[in-house]
């Protein structure tokens, strides 16, 4: 069947293309379709005996594009209520914008037009379903999943961004351990998770390199392993993971962005890792071992990733790790790539009793965390505070630790998020933890006076938003110069995997986006496997490796062509069964596009 579709002329390829992918639903109509086709000449008038609806897909439908999602990890999205203030619920409605199905499980229940409404509610054990006249529709165990072929499902009375919450993929309805209460999950590919991400993180005037740096960094934090907060979902849809608002907020340009990144990682070292990133680092991002403690332990800092390093936007900037360079940095305005952010530079001052005030108010809350020493538990007076002494700082100049005196106790208090948390202003916490302070007294050695000189919006760590939209915007920097500028001595590929006898690693499929037409397979092949074949773009080939050298490097650039690019690996099962390779498609080597190379 397959076969015949694809004799259609170059003209119709679009519509044959989305005829052969909706094949198995609608057999006997396709069939009917395609043979009249095969039997008109190029330009026939045909397509009166089409639907519209079919019509307007397949014009849409560019016919040498790849279906995003094909093959792709799914994603399991967490939807929260509207402010986002818990993820169990009590009762939903769901809609759809076109003809939508629902299950139970695996089993066909129902399919209903756009007008209709499920109104979802849980009574016990059990989901009941009814419609806009509540009717009862079903009673059922669950998880209960709608679907819909052309259109987008939606969440009555739900907004994102503004507008009406709707969401590409399924919607599945399972129940949480609270017997009367439930979970919406939004399950889709992962490319087009990232389209109702990406829009939603970063400012879209920021350009279209900053959005795809934006996209790899989103991409590598929707892969990469974490503990769940729930196993009902990956993600959440707010700050807590990435904001993922749907279908409804995406924009041109930041699909464009997601679509020319398609299947590109960043990797260090062979491994997929936590691309983290903030609004603005200040001219200066942080190492992540000065930021963040260990998930587990609560020890801080926490060990060193080598590819989350401090960097300066400019080499001439000094290590602002004492008290003097921090001081001159954030009390001026140097040029950088952030410059243009409103939290480049920001100030916050109090009088001894609003410092006082906010100290104490706080700091019982932020002890229980872990960092802050001795502990202090709720309702505990700290004393009179008579000085801030800062202890010890990055090369950002991001306070790791600093000491509150009073004349009761000192107080030891670690960590960038716990420090902003505490110092309160107006009761907000401060932007950041890149600051310095300022502190006034009267002639009896009293504390009557403090300001904080900071810069910056966020942790500091990894990529910089504002700075990325900067080097995009203003100097016309690609995304593979600006992730390479803000993470350190790493790699733009495709996602290694595992190649092998294996029934799931025998044959692997991998899709990406280039716009240069260059490519290098990088393999390891630990276990001297003697060769391996290939389908590049439609060209079949069997690559010989090497078994001296346990890491092959081979150019495959001849094979790729600008745009999307499609290679499927065939493990050769005559090399026996206690074998595997792993792999990657190189786009960018480690610093080949940075501004720190040697």
């Amino acid at each position: 069947m397959k076969f015949l579709f694809f004799h259609l002329s170059s003209k119709n390829e679009a519509l044959a293309y989305l005829l052969y992918n909706i094949f198995m639903k609608n057999l006997g109509v396709l069939i009917l379709i395609n043979l009249l086709l095969l039997g008109l000449p190029v330009g026939a008038k045909y397509l009166d005996n089409v639907p519209h609806s079919t019509l307007e897909i397949a014009k849409n439908f560019s016919a040498f594009e790849y279906p995003k999602d094909f093959g792709t990890k799914i994603v399991r999205v967490g939807i929260g209520a509207q402010n986002f203030s818990t993820y169990e619920w009590e009762k939903v409605s769901i809609y759809g914008t076109s003809e939508f199905e629902i299950y139970n499980g695996g089993a066909y229940l129902t399919t209903l037009d756009s007008q209709n409404v499920v109104n979802i509610s849980k009574v016990g054990k059990y989901f009941v379903l009814t419609d806009s006249q509540n009717k009862v529709l079903a009673k059922v165990l669950g998880p209960v999943i709608f679907k819909t072929d052309f259109g987008h499902l939606g969440i009555s009375n739900l907004k994102r961004g503004g507008r009406p919450a709707l969401y590409r993929g399924k919607m599945e309805i399972v129940p949480s351990v609270k017997e009367s209460k439930f979970h919406v999950v939004n399950t889709l590919g992962l490319e087009d998770y990232l389209k109702g991400v990406v829009p939603n993180e970063m400012p879209v005037k920021f350009g279209l390199e900053a959005l795809k740096a934006q996209t790899v960094a989103a991409r590598n934090y929707a892969l990469s392993p974490r503990v769940k907060s729930n196993p009902n979902y990956d993600v959440v849809d707010s700050v807590a993971s990435q904001v993922y608002y749907g279908f409804n907020t995406e924009n041109e340009l930041s699909n464009q962005a997601v679509e020319e990144t398609t299947g590109v990682v960043a990797i260090y070292d062979w491994n997929l890792f936590l691309a983290q990133y903030s609004s603005t680092a200040g001219g200066y991002t942080e190492s992540a071992t000065n930021a963040f403690s260990e998930p587990y332990t609560r020890i801080f800092p926490s060990k060193s990733k080598p590819y989350l390093l401090s960097r300066p936007d400019d080499k001439n900037f000094k290590p602002l790790n004492n008290e003097k360079d921090a001081s001159k940095f954030y009390k001026s305005n140097p040029k950088s790539f952030d410059m243009d952010s409103p939290y480049y530079r920001w100030t916050r001052e109090w009088n001894g009793q609003e410092f006082q005030d906010a100290i104490q108010s706080n700091i019982a809350n932020q002890s229980a965390a872990g960092f802050v020493t001795p502990e202090v538990k709720k309702g505990e007076v700290i004393g009179l505070i008579k000085k801030i002494n800062v202890l010890e700082r990055g090369n950002s100049g991001k306070i790791i630790k600093l000491e509150i005196q009073t004349d009761k106790e000192n107080y030891i208090v670690k960590k960038e998020l716990v420090i902003r948390r505490l110092f309160t202003c107006k009761d907000k916490a401060l932007p950041s933890a890149n600051l310095v302070f300022e502190q006034e007294y009267n002639n009896k050695g009293e504390l009557i006076y403090v300001k904080a000189y900071g810069g910056g919006f966020g942790h500091g760590v990894g990529l910089s938003q504002y700075g990325a939209g900067f080097m995009a915007n203003e100097l016309g920097k690609t995304y593979e110069e600006i992730l390479q500028h803000y993470y350190t001595d790493i790699s733009l590929t495709t996602n290694p995997f595992i190649l092998s006898s294996n029934n799931s690693q025998n044959d692997v499929q991998q899709i990406f986006y280039t716009k240069n037409k260059k490519a290098y397979l990088v393999i390891d092949n630990k276990f001297k496997v003697n060769n391996i074949e290939i389908n590049i773009n439609n060209i079949r080939e069997k690559i010989t490796l090497s078994k001296i050298d346990r890491f092959n490097r081979i150019d495959i650039s001849k094979y790729i062509r600008h745009g999307y690019n499609t290679i499927t690996f065939y493990y050769p099962l005559e090399q026996g069964s206690n074998k595997g390779l792993r792999i990657y498609v190189e786009l960018a080597g480690v610093n080949e596009y940075s501004d720190w190379a040697e």
